[in-house]
């Protein structure tokens, strides 16, 4: 009799980013904005994570108040459910909590009644603007975030796409101070090529400070996945620039 060995079906290589260190951008906390709705899936997306090299994880919950009426406590208060739960699920990886602020009224009424804000790192505070039109009263609230001692960090800025006609803006806020922050996923087109095509500008211009996953859900972490997308970041990573690994 003859028998035959099936053969072993080729695993693919996934992306290693080790090389960053730590993820600044993601919303992985359960049921609280547009990312993780639930325990389970949080604990799923932190161990492909792991999987992918990260050792530490800034999880930034929306604060965009007609929307995701965040407040620190709650935010802080579910971080501590979650680490609780990732030691029952033996998952170790150091999971830490900031926000992304969206500017609007409620910043700024945070900022001028000197609310503490969540940060990482030395003081940064993600903030992203309207997807959609310029920021209102923008200056403002930025301005006396710095006064205060905070850092901003601009969220994402390749994807405020109708910035494409008015690239003066990015300028501006880079002579104002701030850090910008790419999505990994933009360069590899995953939120169009317009966006792409911006990411690539700030790229060639030395914009970009730091890196985020902005991880919402499982289909971007399986696009992480693709070493791909890790080698769209190479320019930025050989520039010594992005600040990820001294976080």
């Amino acid at each position: 009799m003859i028998f035959f060995r099936r053969k072993k079906k080729a695993t693919s290589p996934i992306a290693d980013y080790s090389v960053l260190h730590s993820d600044i951008h993601s919303h992985l906390l359960p049921g609280i904005d547009d990312g993780s709705p639930d325990f389970e899936t949080s604990v799923h997306l932190i161990r492909g994570m792991k999987r992918l090299g990260f050792k530490k994880l800034i999880t930034t919950p929306h604060i965009m108040w007609d929307v995701y009426q965040n407040t620190s406590d709650i935010i802080l208060n579910k971080l501590q459910e979650l680490k609780g739960r990732l030691v029952d699920e033996q998952v170790d990886i150091e999971v830490q909590g900031a926000a992304e602020y969206f500017v609007d009224e409620h910043l700024g009424e945070l900022v001028e009644q000197k609310q503490p804000l969540l940060s990482f790192g030395n003081n940064f505070v993600l903030v992203e603007f309207s997807m959609v039109s310029q920021p209102f009263e923008w200056k403002k609230t930025l301005f006396e975030m710095q006064i205060y001692g905070y850092q901003p960090v601009i969220a994402h800025p390749e994807r405020y796409s109708y910035l494409e006609r008015n690239k003066d803006f990015y300028d501006e806020l880079k002579s104002a101070g701030y850090l910008f922050q790419l999505n990994i996923l933009s360069l590899s087109g995953l939120y169009g090529k317009s966006v792409a095509e911006l990411a690539r500008y700030l790229t060639k211009k030395g914009y970009y400070d730091l890196i985020g996953t902005d991880l919402h859900h499982v289909r971007h972490l399986e696009a992480l996945k693709n070493p791909s997308v890790l080698s769209s970041l190479q320019q930025l990573l050989d520039s010594g620039k992005i600040l990820n690994p001294s976080l």
